[in-house]
């Protein structure tokens, strides 16, 4: 049951990230892969840069993967590294998957400027090279949208934690980098991604509903069904109900 949840939080990221549409600007694939081998180096951290445009990612592996014994390639026709998701325990890789997708839905709305100020700071536990699971230092940057708001490049930092480690338990939370403010995600500001309406529709056609039966429930005309439709779409930054779906589950969207 565990793996079924990662796996549904892995494609609901999927979903949400690889069907934005991007425009045709220079691409800042070479400046940012700059930036990650700096951090692998300076840190010893495995740092993977994510193009979700071109839904690859560059790894660049410092002490730590050796010190782990990861067995990690350099590019990946993915923005998922399944090396080293299949390390993380998989309660702590469910729980990673729905806290950056809750930051993004967070930060889709900021100017591109202003969402540089915020990343994911993780503590989760991963296989070691004696196959125990030890914790492990994650944080999760956005560092690059396309001009017209699409998230572009995406940056993971894996390394040993700075201080001890008391709990076993995933912790994450959001914080400002310019501020130093630590946060969660609000949960009103998940609530109102869809409207009412929309979640109505939505929770019909969870049931199987179609348009002309969600049009009758409701006294609308199928026009108006289909304009809720491609709203939930929108909103929720996906191409099809099967997406939409798996995002509200994973957010409590239709719980309310």
């Amino acid at each position: 049951m565990q793996g079924a949840m990662v796996n549904i939080n892995q494609n609901i990221l999927n979903d949400t990230l690889l069907t934005q549409s991007f425009s045709q600007q220079d691409s800042p694939l070479a400046q940012c892969q700059l930036v990650a081998k700096m951090y692998a180096g300076i840190e010893n951290a495995v740092a993977v840069l994510s193009d979700l445009k071109a839904n690859r990612s560059y790894i660049y592996s410092g002490g730590v993967g050796a010190a782990m014994g990861l067995d990690i390639g350099t590019e990946i026709d993915s923005i998922w590294e399944e090396g080293l998701f299949s390390r993380i325990r998989p309660d702590d890789l469910e729980a990673k998957h729905a806290m950056e997708l809750q930051f993004f839905h967070m930060l889709k709305d900021l100017p591109n400027h202003e969402r540089y100020d915020y990343y994911v700071n993780s503590i989760l536990h991963m296989q070691n090279a004696q196959d125990e699971y030890v914790p492990v230092h994650h944080r999760m940057f956005y560092i690059r949208s396309a001009d017209n708001g699409s998230v572009w490049m995406a940056l993971c930092l894996y390394n040993f934690p700075p201080q001890q480690v008391e709990s076993d338990n995933y912790f994450g939370r959001i914080v400002n980098s310019r501020t130093g403010k630590i946060m969660l995600p609000d949960r009103q500001q998940v609530n109102d991604i869809l409207s009412e309406r929309e979640k109505e529709v939505l929770r019909m056609i969870k049931t199987g509903s179609s348009s002309k039966e969600i049009a009758a429930r409701f006294s609308i005309s199928v026009y108006t069904v289909n304009r809720h439709r491609q709203n939930i779409l929108q909103k929720l930054h996906v191409n099809n109900s099967m997406a939409a779906l798996r995002i509200a589950d994973a957010i409590h969207l239709l719980e309310n």
